[in-house]
């Protein structure tokens, strides 16, 4: 099978699309055809070498999240039934993905609902981005209804599905930061009131001003450190919620954890992977399925790409040149 696999860490190149050995489900295992599989930026940070939860050893395929058909069953396995369409966490720390053919546990699985099984390219982005932006919203930031909410990296993955969720649930005034013309069009688009150019020096103040001087109830937080973070707390309305999520960058911080008493306001941190491991994270995907069902949310997808271009797709996450989600597709001929 063809697979886009490094060998060394290092920049986008060295992803090499090759022939690689099938995989054959073990045990408890299940075989699926990937037909699309996400790109995310934990990725681009893995293939980097950075640090990371799970180690990365080459010869190595990335993607965690992917969406096809079941194909094969190990010992002891007999469902999802052979050409179940289906969405999957990998396991390995989120391993596997860039490939035609990939094992799962079907624990860590859902066979897609009617609304979803043909559309497979959305149904791939459901966790890392959609349960995400679900969770930092509902669960961390305890968004309310009438509540106003900063979405910083709005035509992002999570972005987008931030911006849907935002609106789903009730929230009174959503501003979105972008910083291009394009990236602000699609922002108002998705359900933004306002928007923003985050790179500003001074846009804490605009938030402000749009707040009627209060800041804004939820601020979510790109992991951005540096200047970057003393803003979003700057634009943070008194007993507001900041939600860290998400690696840019790891330029360092100072804080004074005495600045959050005089506001009461609150800090909280998020990672995808924990919520699922612990088991914690498949009620939300059924409620962001929930709502997609309903019409309310919807993957944005920028670029489908064959998967021969995954390093071309690795350029566009890093260089920020996406407008919602990038999806590799194993079987695509590439065209280009």
């Amino acid at each position: 099978m063809k697979a886009a696999r490094m060998h060394k860490t290092g920049g986008p190149d060295v992803l090499v699309y090759e022939d690689v050995p099938e995989p054959r489900p073990a045990p408890g295992e299940v075989l699926i055809k990937v037909e699309a599989v996400s790109v995310n930026y934990a990725d681009a940070i893995r293939r980097r070498g950075e640090r990371y939860p799970y180690p990365s050893p080459p010869p190595f395929i990335l993607g965690g999240e992917v969406a096809g058909t079941v194909v094969g069953h190990g010992e002891g396995v007999s469902s999802p039934d052979l050409g179940s369409r289906v969405f999957a966490l990998l396991g390995g720390g989120g391993a596997g993905g860039y490939a035609q053919l990939a094992v799962a546990d079907p624990k860590q699985m859902i066979v897609l609902p009617s609304r979803l099984d043909d559309d497979l390219e959305r149904a791939c982005t459901l966790v890392v981005a959609g349960v995400t932006a679900l969770q930092c919203l509902r669960e961390l930031g305890r968004l309310a209804p009438g509540e106003s909410v900063l979405i910083p990296g709005a035509a992002g993955g999570v972005g987008t599905y931030a911006l849907q969720i935002a609106r789903a649930l009730g929230a009174g005034k959503i501003i979105a930061g972008a910083s291009t013309v394009e990236k602000r069009v699609l922002a108002l688009r998705l359900g933004a009131d306002h928007v923003i150019d985050h790179r500003s020096a001074d846009w804490p103040k605009e938030v402000k001003e749009l707040t009627n001087g209060r800041g804004a109830d939820v601020v979510l937080d790109l992991m951005s450190g540096g200047p970057v973070f003393e803003q979003g707390m700057s634009a943070l309305a008194p007993f507001g919620r900041l939600v860290v999520y998400g690696v840019m960058n790891s330029q360092p911080t100072s804080f004074e954890p005495r600045r959050l008493v005089a506001f009461n306001q609150s800090i909280a941190g998020y990672y995808v992977n924990e919520w699922f491991v612990r088991g914690k994270g498949v009620a939300a995907l059924g409620a962001l399925i929930g709502l997609i069902q309903a019409g309310k949310v919807k993957a944005e997808i920028g670029h489908a790409l064959p998967l021969s271009r995954a390093a071309e797709a690795h350029r566009l996450i890093e260089e920020r040149r996406t407008l919602g989600k990038i999806v590799l597709k194993p079987w695509a001929e590439d065209r280009a």
